[in-house]
């Protein structure tokens, strides 16, 4: 698969990615090399998660709800 990320300058120094295909998918780096890696492992990280939730929604007993929580 391949993703477009946005590397931003981060105004400390390094890099802030986002990954704009995949909602509050986000990591930063000291370096843009160290950024890119980050994200690679930030996008494995959000797909492995999709793929959890997938998994509970496929267990015939398990039931899913949406709650809202007020902060």
């Amino acid at each position: 698969m391949k993703f477009n990320i946005v590397l931003t300058p981060a105004e400390e120094g390094g890099f802030i990615v986002t990954v704009p295909a995949l909602d509050g998918c986000f990591t930063q780096g000291e370096t843009e090399k160290q950024a890119l890696k980050n994200a690679k492992e930030a996008i494995i990280c959000y797909l492995e998660g999709l793929e959890k939730i997938n998994q509970i929604k496929s267990k015939p007993k398990s039931v899913i709800k949406e709650i809202e929580v007020h902060v």
